[in-house]
Parts: C-alpha cells; sequence; structure tokens
C-alpha cells in the first residue's frame, strides 16, 4: 500500500469510527487571534467524536453562561497577558469560574493558564531578570503530579516546548504538578478537572515554523533558544508530547461516572 492509499484507508477508518461513536458534546475552544488554530488538541478532540465550538472573544463573541451544553473548554495562548486591562481579558479570567462551579473539564494553555491562575487569585509575573522560555525546556513532576500521573495512567513528557515571557505562581488550593527552571510553575490542577499548562502540547510542526518566524524577536531573547534549535528539537522530544496528550485528553474529557473512579 503506497502512502497516499495507506492516508485514505486511516481516515476511512478514522470515519468509521466517529460514526459509531454516541453523539458528543462540543468543546468549547477559545482563541485569542483572528487566524490562530487549536492545533493538535483541536485535531485530537474531534477525532473523539466532539465538535469543536471555537469562539474568539476579543473579537466579540460571547462564552456561555453554563457549561450543561458542553463536555468541556480549552483556552488557548496569545501574545496579550493575563495583567492586560482589556475587557476580554477580563471577561474570560472571569468565565473560568463558570467551569470550577459546574465541575466541567477546563484546559489552560499558557495564557489560558496564566488567566485560571490569576482567577483562582494567584500572581501572573514577568521574569526578574527579563527571562523567557521559548524552545524545548525539562518539565519535572512533583509529588502531586507523580500520584497523578499513576491515577490517570498519563506518562507526562521530560521536555515540553515553551513559548512565553510570564510565568504564575500556584494558587491557594490548587496543586503544582510540574516544575520548570525559569518559571517554576509549570502546571497545575484545580479540583478535579480544571487544569492550567504554561507548556504548548497543542503545537504542530507547522505551528513551530509560524511562530519562530513571525515572533523571531522572541527567539533573541534572554533564555531563549534559536530557531533551528527548536526544529531540531521537534525530532527529538515531539513524539513523548504527542502520546501524553493522546492520554491526557482521554483523561480530561472522561464521563462523569468515569472520573469519579480516579481522585
Amino acid at each position: 500500500m503506497n502512502d497516499l492509499s495507506y492516508r485514505f484507508e486511516a481516515r476511512r477508518r478514522l470515519r468509521t469510527r466517529l460514526d459509531a461513536l454516541p453523539p458528543r458534546k462540543p468543546v468549547l475552544i477559545v482563541l485569542h487571534q483572528e487566524h490562530s488554530t487549536p492545533g493538535r488538541v483541536g485535531r485530537l478532540i474531534a477525532e473523539r467524536g466532539h465538535a469543536l465550538d471555537i469562539r474568539r472573544p476579543r473579537f466579540g463573541d460571547p462564552l456561555p453562561q453554563t457549561m450543561r451544553d458542553h463536555a468541556g473548554a480549552v483556552i488557548f495562548g496569545g501574545p496579550m497577558s493575563a495583567n492586560d486591562p482589556d475587557d476580554f481579558v477580563k471577561a474570560e479570567t472571569d468565565w473560568i469560574g463558570t467551569c470550577l462551579k459546574e465541575d466541567a473539564p477546563f484546559l489552560g494553555l499558557c495564557l489560558g493558564a496564566q488567566m485560571l491562575a490569576r482567577h483562582l487569585g494567584a500572581t501572573v509575573y514577568s521574569h526578574a531578570e527579563g527571562r523567557a522560555e521559548v524552545g524545548y525546556y525539562p518539565l519535572s513532576l512533583t509529588e502531586a503530579g507523580r500520584a497523578h500521573a499513576t491515577a490517570s495512567g498519563c506518562i507526562w513528557p521530560g521536555i515540553v516546548y515553551q513559548w512565553h515571557r510570564e510565568g504564575f505562581d500556584c494558587p491557594t488550593g490548587a496543586e503544582c504538578l510540574a516544575t520548570g527552571g525559569d518559571f517554576p510553575v509549570q502546571a497545575i490542577r484545580a479540583g478535579r478537572k480544571a487544569y492550567g499548562l504554561q507548556f504548548h502540547p497543542e503545537v504542530t510542526l507547522a505551528m513551530m515554523c509560524r511562530w519562530s518566524v513571525r515572533g523571531h524577536e522572541r527567539t533573541l531573547m534572554p533564555g531563549a533558544q534559536l530557531r533551528h534549535q527548536h526544529l531540531d528539537g521537534w525530532y527529538q522530544y515531539d513524539p513523548p508530547v504527542r502520546a501524553w496528550l493522546d492520554s491526557f485528553l482521554d483523561h480530561l474529557l472522561k464521563a462523569p461516572a468515569e472520573q469519579d473512579s480516579i481522585a
């Protein structure tokens, strides 16, 4: 079977599996730029039978008053700060309370994680020496993170892709699951179903190429890695990230009865 035939057959099998699935609620996707995409996270969610309800509050899209019609929500990153005074930043940060109140699955990525931290009363800050994490950096699990990995069956990657110059403290009442270098808090969990990740598991190779060209100046900041290091790192470090994300989304989007069995 040639490559084209293999891809056609793979898509046919995927469509067959999706057609056999019972109807699933959509997942709310919050993006911050006109041409942003949910990347690999969006693709993997769609493969699980969920439609993507994509909204951009920055451009006037409303956020739902309840999560009863959604299976979960993901707030992605962006060039703005969670500390910015813009109305949409405050609206998104406040809206996270809807997910927390209803115990709905929530995932914040980079800016989305910082919004979660801010909502819970933690500080979002720039590095005192102006350093940034842009490229691939080590990730270390805390004791809480190791316990979560055991309970959920998610094998966390040891090196992840970063693109940020701000970090956040772990909010009171939340758990720090993973730590890093210049920005120590890398992953948090609030309750059972709300997660914030400082890193970017959604990034595809195409997204990495686009970011590292359009945001070239970020790769020159103190602590950042040059563009060729990003591309070299993709082939070395991405497979464990991809495998972890696949299992993590299974865990995040489990039905409520299944979630009850995981502390």
